[in-house]
C-alpha cells in the first residue's frame, strides 16, 4: 500500500472517529480522565515551533523565543504556565524527564529531575499495620506519598548550561498570569468536578478550587493564584536556592510532616541535597534509516519503546497494513513481552543493577521475537532470561501499576536546538497538598508497594534516596542521523504504548504525524486489550478476540505532542483528546 491510500484509509476510520463524552464517575481511577476532543490542525512553521499542552503555555513559550530565548528558556517558561493552568498534570512540585539536542554540539543529553525517596523512607512505606499494602488513594492524598521535587533543580541547571535570556524575565509570564488570573478551562474545571471528594478534603486545595459555597469552581471562572505569584518570585530573584532552601522549603516539609492524617517524611535535608543526573541515551537504530533515543533509567520508557519497536520489526510487522489483525497481534504480543521485561528487570540504577545493554542486546530481542511466530495470541507471557547476567533470578517481578498524572511539550528554536520533556505530579492534582500555590506531587507511590513477591526482592522498591521507575517517554528519532521526529505523551503506563503506536505509524507505516496521534488507541500489557472508547477502535473487539485475547472498551487519554522536520521546515502534531496549542513561524 503507498503512502497515500494509508493515508486515505486512515482518513476513512477517523471520519467516523466520534467525541468522547464528559468524564465518568466510574473513570475516576484513570491517570487524568478524558474530557472529550478539541480538533486539530497540523501547524507548518520554517524555524521555531511550541507544543504544549495548554493554549497559555504554548503562547507565552512562544513569545520568550521571539525575544530571543533559547528552547530551554521557552520550556522554562512553559512549565511555570502549565503549573498554574494545568495544575493537575504537572508543576514545580513534581518531577519531570528532559531530552535536549543541542544543534551547535550536535549532542542529546538526558536530563533526569524524577522525585526521590526522602533520606528517611524504607520499604514498610506503603504497608498498613497488618503489613499488607495500602489501598492506591489511602497512600496518595497526603505528605506520605511526596517525593523530593526536581523541577526547579532542572530548570535551574538546563538554564545555566544553555539559557540565552536571564533567569527571572522567564518567570515573568507566569508572575503576572497568577496575579491577573486565567480562564478556568472546561478540562480543568471537569477534572476539579471528578476529583471533589479528594480536594475538598484538605484545606488547601478547596480553598483554592472551591467557591465560597463549596462549591467546584466552573469553566469560565477567572482563577487568580497569588500564592503561585509570590513564590515564582521568590525563586525568580533567588534561584533554585528559593525552592530548596529556606521559607518555602520550610513549609513544604512542614506540609508533608504535619499532615493530619497521613504524614510523610521528606525533610529540609532531602530537599538542600537534590540533584539532577544526566542519564546515557537510550537509542535503537530502525528501520534501516532511524535512531530513536529517549531516557534511561530510572525511565522505563525508552528501553520498553524500542523493545517493542524492535520485536514488531523482528516479527515482520511491515507484512501488513494498519488494516490487518495480525498487525495488531504482533503489536500487542510485542508489548506484553516488554512489559514482562520492564515489571523484572527495570528500576533506579542507581540502586539495582542496570540491565539496558542486556535487554537490548539485538541477539536477544530477535530470541524473544521468535515468540511472536504464532497467529494466535500468546498465551503466557513471561519475563526473558538474561543469561549474561547475574542474580538476575533473584528478582521478582512487580504487580502493581502507577496511575500518573503528566504532561507532554516539544520545542524547537531558530538556532536548531530541540527540547522533548515530559513532567507530572503523578497521580491528577497529586497528593491533594497545596504549597506557595503548587501542588506537591504524589511520585513515591510509583514504587512498588511490596518489597518482595514469594520472597524475592522487587527491583523498583522503596529505598531511601531511590528515584521510583516511570514510563514517561520523552523521545527524539534521528534520521540519517539528523533529527527528524519529536514524541512524547502523559498516560500512566500507557504512555509507552501511545508513544510507540505513533512512532510505528508514521515511521513504519508512513501515516502523516498528526494523522498519526489522532489513530484510536488499541492498548495490551498483560493480555488484555484495551479499545479506546467511542473510537473506530471497536470494531477490532471481534477480530482481536478471535486471536484469543481479552478486550475491554475504555477511555484512553493520552496527551501526544510532537514534531517532525522536513525539508520544508517543521510540522507540529497535537493530541486532539487534550487541549494543546502548537504556534510557530
Amino acid at each position: 500500500m503507498t503512502k497515500t491510500a494509508k493515508y486515505l484509509l486512515w482518513c476513512w476510520i477517523f471520519s467516523t472517529f466520534t467525541y468522547a463524552q464528559p468524564i465518568q464517575v466510574s473513570d475516576q481511577i484513570a491517570p487524568e480522565a478524558a474530557t472529550g476532543f478539541t480538533p486539530q490542525q497540523t501547524r507548518k512553521a520554517k524555524s521555531t515551533l511550541v507544543v504544549t499542552a495548554n493554549p497559555y503555555a504554548s503562547e507565552a513559550a512562544f513569545a520568550i523565543i521571539k525575544q530571543g530565548g533559547s528552547a530551554i528558556d521557552a520550556m522554562i517558561t512553559a512549565q511555570l504556565v502549565l503549573g498554574l493552568v494545568e495544575p493537575q498534570s504537572s508543576g514545580i512540585g513534581g518531577g519531570a524527564f528532559l531530552l535536549y539536542y543541542d544543534k551547535k554540539s550536535q549532542a542529546l543529553t538526558s536530563f533526569d529531575a524524577r522525585e526521590t525517596a526522602p533520606n528517611k523512607a524504607t520499604d514498610k512505606l506503603f504497608l498498613d499495620a497488618a503489613q499488607s499494602p495500602m489501598g492506591f488513594f489511602d497512600a496518595v492524598v497526603g505528605g506520605r506519598s511526596v517525593g523530593v521535587p526536581g523541577v526547579i533543580a532542572l530548570m535551574w541547571q538546563s538554564h545555566q548550561q544553555y539559557g540565552k535570556l536571564p533567569w527571572q524575565a522567564l518567570f515573568t509570564p507566569a508572575i503576572e498570569l497568577a496575579k491577573q488570573g486565567f480562564i478556568v478551562s472546561p478540562r480543568l474545571a471537569q477534572l476539579i468536578a471528578l476529583d471533589q471528594n479528594k480536594l475538598g478534603q484538605q484545606a488547601s486545595t478547596k480553598d483554592y478550587f472551591f467557591t465560597a459555597n463549596n462549591n467546584p469552581i466552573t469553566a469560565g471562572t477567572r482563577l487568580k493564584n497569588p500564592a503561585y505569584a509570590k513564590t515564582l518570585t521568590l525563586i525568580a530573584k533567588q534561584g533554585q536556592a528559593g525552592f530548596y532552601q529556606g521559607e518555602l522549603a520550610n513549609a513544604m516539609v512542614t506540609a508533608v510532616q504535619q499532615h493530619p492524617t497521613n504524614p510523610g517524611l521528606l525533610s529540609l535535608d532531602d530537599l538542600a541535597n537534590y540533584q539532577v543526573k544526566t542519564r546515557p541515551n537510550v537509542c535503537l537504530q530502525y528501520q534501516t534509516i532511524y535512531q530513536v533515543c529517549g531516557m534511561g533509567l530510572p525511565s522505563s520508557g525508552a528501553l520498553t519503546v524500542n523493545q517493542i519497536l524492535a520485536l514488531t520489526e523482528h516479527a515482520g510487522l511491515n507484512k501488513y497494513e494498519p488494516s490487518h489483525p495480525q498487525a495488531w497481534r504482533i503489536i500487542g504480543d510485542a508489548s506484553r513481552l516488554a512489559f514482562a521485561d520492564r515489571a523484572k528487570y527495570m528500576a533506579d540504577p542507581d540502586f539495582v543493577t542496570d540491565y539496558s545493554d542486556a535487554l537490548m542486546d539485538k541477539t536477544y530481542l530477535s530470541k524473544r521475537a521468535k515468540l511472536l511466530a504464532s497467529p494466535k495470541a500468546l498465551t503466557e507471557v513471561t519475563p526473558g532470561t538474561l543469561t549474561s547476567q547475574s542474580q538476575v533470578s533473584q528478582l521478582a517481578s512487580q504487580t502493581s501499576e502507577s496511575l500518573p498524572s503528566t504532561t507532554h511539550l516539544v520545542i524547537h528554536d531558530r538556532d536548531g536546538n530541540i527540547v522533548s520533556m515530559t513532567s507530572s505530579i503523578e497521580n491528577a492534582f497529586g497528593a491533594r497538598l497545596m504549597v506557595g500555590g503548587f501542588l506537591l506531587n504524589n511520585q513515591l507511590t510509583d514504587f512498588s508497594f511490596q518489597s518482595h513477591h514469594q520472597g524475592q526482592p522487587i527491583a523498583n522498591r522503596v529505598t531511601a534516596n531511590k528515584r521510583p521507575r516511570s514510563s514517561m517517554s520523552p523521545t527524539l528519532v534521528f534520521k540519517h542521523n539528523q533529527p527528524y521526529m519529536v514524541i512524547g505523551s502523559p498516560g500512566g503506563s500507557r504512555i509507552i504504548n501511545y508513544v510507540s503506536q505513533v512512532l510505528i505509524a508514521h515511521l513504519a507505516w508512513q501515516i502523516p504525524l498528526q494523522q498519526a496521534i489522532e489513530m484510536p488507541h488499541l492498548v495490551n500489557q498483560n493480555g488484555n486489550y484495551e479499545l479506546e472508547q467511542d473510537s473506530q477502535a471497536i470494531q477490532w473487539q471481534a477480530p482481536l478476540q478471535a486471536l484469543g485475547y481479552q478486550t475491554q472498551v475504555k477511555p484512553l487519554n493520552s496527551g501526544l505532542h510532537g514534531f517532525v522536520i522536513t525539508e520544508q521546515g517543521l510540522e507540529s502534531g497535537v493530541d486532539p483528546r487534550r487541549e494543546g496549542l502548537a504556534i510557530g513561524e
